[in-house]
């Protein structure tokens, strides 16, 4: 082991030893106090959403910085609005009939994974949810996102410290290795996790309890019924907003064919461009690397950036480039999830079929994540509902601010759940409810005696009925 590797380490342990010490002290906090700090940490982060978008992309070389920006301004202002009146301190509930109390326990100390998409704003997400329910998050950041994710981390800090609060309750790996990361997982109290498979299953092998993501490669269904117009601009809002690089955002189009010139007619004139012949054998190349993956190289960039690195020529105002994908697996490159501006595009015949394409994307990548669909027939659309492997089916709306939580009602939220058929344990977008314990107080009835519940001995025979019918009436009172 090398001498990083050891420091690394050394610090994930003293970085954990010192929130839990700055975390017993906040957990006595009354929930006002609690709110107000949280509120304090959203209103630096909006002022300062520009600053650091413009640090992420400038280190990464990921996305645009207004779109970036506007994810910073979600992750706080629009996380605080979502969660400014939830009860997440101390008593929860107290139900006089049930004579049932409920109490909020934090979990105690997070161990925070930030991906390099979407630095700073899940950073921001992250500590927002930990600190409302109470806990302490100490952060492992994504090697080639270490220092803008070091200024947000510094910025909450000091919002810490001039509202009284230790500092430790928010830390980062200054020396972040994959041993030092997988030190953090197992001396943490709970893994939250986003990023690539492979932490997320490291997460999930580390020991500790684990909220992780998984991959999405979402299909977006532009069904016969619906708004061919609306359908291709929402598609287009929600695929180029910063650069696709949400895990959300839609990696696929499948439309009908009776529709198809007209989606296809409308693609071309939101800037979608179709690869063809060389143009799209030098993109595939570009696309991933030898083993398959995707290509860090083309990730987060715009599709003039692409082309350029392609070595292609497109139209000017190109946003998307497009390929008319034949087949779904490892060997056809536009079938697999592209977190920048590339679409595949598959033609079927009805909605069964569709049904049939879907399911295979998302079994190529992205099972348990999202799905969109683009539809006026609402028999169509709870079929997709009821059947589909994904946490989210999102409806007539941009896929990605629909799973976010801008354009629908699902929480606002920078780690999206996927479900046990995804490898995830939730299929939650990530609250401070998955983030604390609840601590049950339970009175006795009074609805049973000694006498009530009916003898057995040795030598009798148990009374079933007896022992059922006391059970129903115990439950009958209770409801």
């Amino acid at each position: 082991m090398v001498d990083k590797d050891l420091l690394s380490m050394q610090e994930a342990r003293s970085l954990v030893r010192a929130a839990k010490k700055a975390q017993a002290d906040f957990c006595q906090y009354d929930q006002e106090r609690v709110d107000s700090i949280v509120k304090a940490i959203a209103e630096t982060a909006t002022k300062e959403a520009e600053k650091l978008a413009a640090l992420a992309v400038e280190e990464t070389g990921f996305g645009i910085v207004k779109d970036k920006t506007a994810k910073n301004i979600h992750a706080s202002t629009g996380v605080l609005e979502a969660i400014k009146d939830m009860k997440t301190i101390g008593i929860l509930s107290d139900d006089k009939t049930k004579k049932l109390v409920e109490v909020a326990v934090p979990m105690g100390v997070i161990a925070g994974i930030i991906p390099s998409t979407n630095p700073t704003s899940t950073a921001i997400y992250k500590s927002i949810i930990a600190l409302k329910s109470g806990n302490a998050i100490v952060f492992t950041p994504h090697p080639s996102a270490k220092k803008c994710i070091g200024e947000t981390i510094q910025m909450i800090r000091t919002v810490l410290c001039n509202c009284g609060v230790c500092e430790d309750m928010v830390s980062v790996m200054s020396v972040p290795t994959i041993q030092g990361s997988g030190e953090l997982m197992k001396v943490a109290d709970l893994i939250l996790a986003t990023g690539g498979p492979g932490m997320v299953k490291a997460a999930y092998s580390s020991g500790t309890p684990a909220l992780g993501v998984g991959a999405g490669n979402v299909p977006a269904y532009i069904e016969r019924t619906a708004n061919v117009e609306d359908a291709v601009t929402k598609i287009f809002m929600s695929k180029t907003f910063d650069n696709g690089t949400v895990c959300a955002s839609e990696q696929s189009i499948v439309t009908d064919s009776v529709i198809e010139g007209e989606v296809r007619n409308s693609v071309i004139a939101k800037g979608g461009f179709f690869l063809r012949g060389d143009d799209l054998e030098k993109v595939k190349r570009v696309m991933e690397r030898g083993n398959g993956s995707m290509s860090p190289d083309i990730v987060g960039r715009s599709a003039a950036q692409i082309a350029k690195k392609a070595g292609i020529t497109i139209p000017a105002g190109t946003r998307i480039l497009i390929s008319d994908e034949k087949g779904i697996g490892p060997k056809f490159p536009f079938s697999k999830e592209k977190l920048t501006a590339l679409l595949g595009f598959y033609v079927v015949e009805d909605w069964k079929e569709a049904c049939e394409v879907c399911h295979a994307l998302l079994v190529n990548g992205g099972v348990g994540h999202s799905l969109s669909i683009h539809s006026n027939s609402e028999e169509i659309i709870r079929e997709f509902g009821m059947k589909k492997p994904v946490s989210r089916l999102l409806v007539n709306t941009p896929s990605t601010q629909g799973a976010v939580g801008i354009t629908t009602s699902l929480f606002p939220s920078f780690t999206l759940g996927c479900g046990t058929v995804g490898g995830s344990s939730t299929s939650d977008n990530i609250t401070p409810y998955n983030l604390m314990n609840i601590r049950r107080i339970a009175y006795d009835l009074g609805n049973t005696t000694c006498e009530s519940a009916p003898a057995s001995t040795g030598s009798q025979p148990i009374d079933v009925e007896a022992i059922t019918a006391m059970i129903v009436q115990q439950l009958k009172q209770m409801v």
